[in-house]
């Protein structure tokens, strides 16, 4: 009885150190779970980093040096630059869904998500219910305050802890943080800066008008 009350805290713990420390990996994922892999896009807004194993999607990161655009459409590419090691089927399939995104939204609209493999959306937590609300709830083209995200993850009263929440996000642009703006009408913060979400949010707008659901 000690012991399994025992177990339970140190779980608990654990779990409480991953929700405030997103960089950390459990040590036994890490060693005998994942090979992982990494591809390299060049997009609208710089290099894009993705991070993968056979099982899903670890992580998407967003160097942030770019300058990207507006309005120019016949420059927007998303191409492979830079791989390491065999590529797995769900990096092939966030490549694929990237590419779309930029390249052909409507396309996109009809791709899979791919899976993802990282604690923060496995594991039960607020981060992870609000994270899984807003790629479940906010479509292509549209935005949410971080008020209304936290109404519709069910947690009316922590629009605060919504923002927390997207700092955490490890797939940006396919688990859209990016939409979730101040209540005010401004972007507000964003992963590798705020020129990448108004870029986003402006690509989205002007894509939105041709789509066809």
């Amino acid at each position: 009885m000690h012991l399994t009350w025992l177990q339970n805290c140190v779980n608990n713990l654990v779990s409480l150190l991953l929700e405030l420390n997103p960089g950390l990996v459990p040590l036994r994922n890490e060693m005998t779970q994942c090979t992982r892999r990494c591809v390299i896009l060049r997009s609208p807004l710089g290099k894009i980093e993705i991070v993968g194993c056979e099982t899903g999607i670890h992580e998407i990161r967003l160097e942030g040096k770019a300058e990207p655009q507006n309005g120019v459409e016949a420059s927007i590419s998303c191409e492979i630059c830079e791989a390491t090691g065999e590529m797995t089927e769900p990096l092939k399939q966030c490549i694929a869904w990237l590419q779309a995104y930029f390249t052909e939204p409507q396309l996109m609209l009809k791709l899979p998500v791919p899976p993802f493999h990282h604690h923060l959306l496995e594991q039960a937590s607020f981060t992870r219910d609000v994270l899984w609300t807003l790629l479940r709830d906010v479509k292509f083209g549209e935005a949410v305050s971080y008020k209304q995200l936290a109404a519709l993850a069910g947690h009316s009263k922590a629009a605060r802890a919504v923002g927390g929440a997207m700092r955490r996000n490890p797939v940006p642009i396919i688990i859209p943080c990016h939409r979730v703006i101040c209540s005010s009408g401004q972007p507000g913060n964003y992963t590798g800066g705020s020129h990448l979400k108004e870029w986003l949010l402006s690509h989205e707008k002007l894509q939105k008008e041709k789509l066809t659901y």
